[in-house]
């Protein structure tokens, strides 16, 4: 309205700050290098922080690269959610309209809830990944847009952020990768008190290496003077210097008012009060421009022109003159899109927003409500709900604040700022008793609420309840990760529903407190989901009936796998379809069918998890497919069918991440890290297990890795490092909620890793803890390996004279735990093998035929460890039988080993081989063969395993071939492996190519062998 107005108290030429330019200025060129660039800015209140940021971006433009700068918005005493990054989105947008649209594609949906303009929010699924789905999917869009040019991201003013922003910024800090992005914040350090939110944050980002602080400090005399030379555009005289520098302890903004004041002779005799100091300049402004200054100052930080002329109450001429005042007096400042006005320093309007009385700004605050009421479209839209709850609370008129605040509360909750949502519903509740009666029967649970317990009640036509509000806030609490205020809520709905007899509404609040519970570590949640579960318990079915159950299937299946948790799964099913629960059915059939399959069905329960992954993947319900690529690929492992697991994880990866599901990413590179643990790629296992703890937001998943990193590092003999990494995963995953998955797989390792220090005590110390609750039904996948790694223990250390003490009631311990648990997969019958033969071998009355038995089974599965380990036990017995035969067997089976060990990189087997070998004088090395004209002794296959190979090449089984040569099968069976290994193939259909490619065997010559 006024255009650009020429002021004097600001110097034209920038002063000082090199180091601060020089840092900025490398991170930009280290951005466009690609690598990208986070950086706080910090300083007191009018230290030049604006300035800095200004002048940086001025060169970065000259240079090339795309600005947007977005501040955080002040409204009364409240944030706006997202404000910033809303602003320097839609800035992006504006300058790299293909790009941003290209970086965009196919998420603007979901992106909405920070730019509107992208389309219309359907609203979306509410839950724990909600709000961190929105955030990555934040981030990579700005990797994106900065792939190929550089972009700078400035965020102001981040003292007045709402919490959503906060974790916001957080968040990109911790996980931007790529892409030529800086982003930088300035915040003021003065106003950081020990109580101030923002305090937390600068602590966790001072943590992160890839952050940079840069402290803006005031000015010296040098500077000062330099700064008044351009203020008056001429040299100061020095005592005028040393006056306005000592006034001004080198703080810019106050050499600037000191400057103008004692210009437009306001003489010395100012106050020290800073109040009063900025206050000085607007009390020398005509009435009218006085008081358009001090309604400016209770709108906001930047209040649009329309809106002041509502509310200002002046004729539009007299309006225009009192702004031009207040900007000539370089008091207020035009908006760059010339639509509104602020401040130039917040300092100033803080001070004038102080010197309002009580009374004066909740009117100021009512005009405004009104105002936008009467014509919303005063304000950007994006704004209009929050501000207008924001004015009738600081207006204190309860009956219009109430239906606002809710009003707030659902916008905050579609743009999953939740922190802000409970703020606003704690608003309400405060409201509630002051607002008349009239008014709370129009309102509906139905417009304000999103988790509303249903209670037998049409909550189009029920008048909304206090309890409704504390069901929001409570969840608004647990998402946000406010879980202590969130449990305070639970703990007060309780008390009022003590005498209200609601036991739906009761029990869907002690499902929530559970969850808490578990969430801060206070308990395992479970007599809350069985207060629950009591309170449903006869009840006709609904979907509090149907929640609890599949809660309580839920936790069964982590806590105590069996029959009673196989019940509880099938009803949750049962009532969801009753009641048309969705989303809850499909959660109760993923749960069913891991039960099933644990339980020993396995067919039927893998074929109802792909059947709820398709069904979750057709229908759009990501929280459900996230699952089912957590559980189902888990549950493939669990029996085996490993290969089969591992593309379903890769898929699961491109997904979790696709919509931003961190918790569930980090649960697929953890599952994936064991499954290639056991396929033997331990490089990658490891990298797997890498990216649980990158992605990870909960701290299972992140112990889920850990132990994935400790497993590896044991076999590879690094135990420090194995150590380190069970400690890690003990830390991460507490000691309040005990799982048997987490439990005994800790066990597992723990129990290894004191066994190769050789502190056999200390194994059994750790057995004894686990045997003392035993291997429950349903987590043999987790106990054969743990009951493995404790009879290997006391087998590897039978020759220690300390070792003997107990030893026949350990082993026995150990038998009786293995008679209890299931083998109804091959891999768990071939565990049960490995661990009997361990249990003989620590009684040294382990033979060939028992490990040959163990390692015909391991031959079936694909786990190359596994099988090195127990051909190194065969070859071990072989040589002890003795025998020519024997030892060329031992022998092969050792090269077999080694070639494993070698690829794996897993130190303490191969030494264990290179021992054996060493004390049985047998050459491991490769012989180069010599020329021969015999290919099968070109290939070094004896006698018998030319017999046996000719019978193999002609389709003859194992025990067909120990008939044939008077052999037992096992025999037969260690013949075999040895030639596929000569060989170098994979199977005995390759083995018969080979052999007939070769043309080892005439034409029908192995059927007359056979015949004859």
């Amino acid at each position: 309205m006024l255009g650009l107005v020429e002021t004097k108290s600001v110097s034209p030429v920038f002063v000082g700050r090199t180091e601060e330019l020089e840092a900025l200025n490398d991170a930009l060129v280290r951005a466009a290098a690609g690598e990208p660039q986070a950086l706080l800015i910090g300083g007191e209140a009018g230290v030049g922080k604006t300035r800095l940021v200004e002048e940086f971006a001025t060169a970065a433009c000259r240079d090339g690269a795309v600005v947007a700068l977005g501040g955080c918005v002040e409204i009364g005493a409240d944030g706006l959610p997202f404000a910033p990054f809303s602003t320097a989105l839609r800035a992006l947008r504006r300058e790299m309209p293909d790009d941003f649209a290209a970086a965009a594609a196919g998420q603007e949906e979901e992106l909405t809830r920070l730019l509107p303009e992208l389309g219309e929010s359907s609203g979306g699924r509410h839950d724990e990944e909600g709000m961190a789905r929105l955030f990555e999917l934040t981030a990579r869009l700005l990797e994106r847009v900065a792939a190929d040019r550089t972009v700078v991201v400035a965020l102001e003013d981040l003292h007045w952020a709402d919490a959503s922003t906060r974790h916001l910024l957080a968040y990109l800090f911790r996980t931007l990768r790529t892409g030529r992005l800086v982003v930088l914040a300035t915040y003021r350090a003065d106003d950081i008190h020990r109580r101030h939110p923002l305090r937390p944050l600068l602590a966790e980002l001072d943590r992160l290496r890839t952050v940079r602080r840069i402290d803006v400090g005031r000015f010296t005399r040098d500077e000062v003077g330099r700064q008044l030379a351009g203020i008056l555009a001429t040299e100061p005289d020095p005592t005028q210097v040393d006056a306005i520098f000592e006034r001004s302890d080198g703080n810019a903004f106050f050499v600037e008012e000191l400057a103008v004041c004692g210009t437009e002779g306001c003489g010395t005799g100012l106050t020290d009060s800073l109040r009063d100091l900025l206050l000085v300049r607007v009390e020398r402004l005509t009435e009218s421009a006085q008081r358009v200054a001090r309604v400016a100052a209770e709108g906001g930080s930047t209040v649009e022109y329309r809106l002041l002329t509502a509310v200002a109450g002046l004729a539009e001429d007299d309006l225009i003159e009192a702004l031009r005042a207040a900007v000539n007096a370089n008091i207020l400042l035009a908006t760059p899109d010339g639509d509104g006005y602020r401040f130039r320093h917040s300092l100033v309007r803080e001070a004038v927003s102080d010197d309002l009385l009580p009374g004066e700004r909740s009117r100021l605050n009512r005009r405004y409500a009104e105002a936008l009421e009467a014509d919303p479209t005063l304000v950007p839209a994006d704004q209009r709900i929050m501000r207008l709850a924001s004015y009738w609370y600081h207006a204190h008129h309860p009956a219009k604040a109430l239906p606002a605040v809710l009003d707030a509360s659902v916008e905050a909750r579609c743009r999953h700022a939740y922190s802000e949502q409970l703020r606003l519903l704690e608003r309400a509740m405060e409201l509630w008793d002051a607002a008349p009666e009239d008014v709370r029967d129009t309102l509906r649970p139905i417009d304000y609420t999103e988790v509303y317990p249903p209670c037998g009640c049409d909550p189009a036509t029920t008048p909304l309840r206090y309890l409704d509000i504390l069901a929001e806030a409570a969840v608004a609490g647990r998402l946000s990760g406010e879980r202590e205020r969130a449990l305070k809520i639970t703990k007060r709905a309780l008390h009022l529903l003590e005498d209200d007899g609601d036991p739906l509404r009761a029990a869907w609040f002690w499902v929530q407190r559970s969850r808490l519970v578990q969430a801060l570590a206070r308990g395992d949640g479970w007599r809350e989901l069985g207060t629950a579960q009591r309170l449903v318990r006869g009840l006709p079915p609904s979907e509090v009936h149907a929640e609890v159950l599949d809660n309580v299937a839920r936790w069964s299946m982590l806590h105590e796998p069996g029959p009673d948790a196989l019940s509880a799964a099938e009803s949750a099913v049962e009532y969801a379809r009753m009641v048309g629960a969705r989303e809850t059915e499909l959660n109760a059939r993923i749960t069913l069918g891991a039960l099933l399959v644990d339980s020993g069905s396995p067919e039927p329960g893998l074929a109802e998890m792909y059947e709820v992954k398709q069904q979750a993947l057709t229908e759009g319900v990501p929280s459900v497919a996230g699952r089912a690529y957590v559980n189902l690929p888990s549950e493939l492992d669990a029996v085996g069918r490993t290969r089969e697991a591992v593309p379903i994880l890769q898929e699961g990866l491109a997904y979790t991440r696709k919509f931003g599901l961190l918790d569930s990413e980090a649960w697929v590179w953890a599952n994936l890290s064991e499954a290639l643990y056991s396929l033997g790629r331990w490089d990658e296992a490891a990298d797997a297990a890498a990216g649980a703890l990158r992605v990870g937001l909960s701290a299972k998943p992140q112990g889920g890795g850990a132990m994935c990193l400790a497993h590896v590092a044991l076999g590879r003999g690094d135990l420090a490092e194995a150590a380190r990494q069970l400690a890690a995963a003990r830390a991460h995953l507490g000691t309040h909620d005990p799982m048997p998955q987490y439990s005994l797989l800790l066990s597992r390792i723990a129990i290894g890793i004191a066994a190769a220090e050789g502190r056999l005590l200390d194994a059994r110390a750790e057995l004894a803890g686990v045997l003392a609750t035993g291997v429950p039904p349903g987590t043999q996948r987790y106990g054969w390996p743990m009951l493995l790694a404790a009879a290997t223990a006391e087998a590897d250390s039978r020759a220690l004279p300390a070792a003997a003490e107990n030893r026949a009631e350990v082993l026995q311990r150990l038998r009786d735990a293995a008679k209890k648990t299931a083998t109804d997969a091959p891999i768990w019958l071939a565990h049960e093998q490995w661990v009997r033969a361990e249990l003989a071998r620590a009684e040294s009355r382990d033979t060939a035929d028992l490990w040959s038995e163990v390692v015909t089974a391991f031959e079936r599965l694909e786990r190359p460890y596994d099988l090195a380990r127990v051909r190194l036990r065969l070859a071990e017995a072989l040589l002890t039988a003795g025998g020519d035969e024997e030892r060329d067997r031992a022998a092969e089976l050792l090269r077999l080993a080694r070639a494993i060990t070698d690829h794996l990189g897993a130190r303490p087997l191969a030494h264990s081989v290179a021992l054996l070998a060493q004390r049985a004088r047998l050459a491991l090395s490769p012989v180069p063969p010599r020329r021969s004209a015999d290919p099968a002794e070109a290939l070094g296959l004896t006698s018998r395993e030319y017999d046996v190979l000719r019978l193999v090449a002609v389709g003859r089984t194992n025990r067909q071939i120990a008939e044939e040569l008077f052999i037992s099968p096992k025999t037969a069976s260690v013949h075999v492996s040895n030639i596929l290994g000569k060989l170098g193939v994979a199977g005995r259909g390759e083995a018969a190519a080979v052999a007939h490619r070769l043309g080892l065997f005439p034409t029908g010559d192995g059927d007359r062998m056979v015949a004859g």
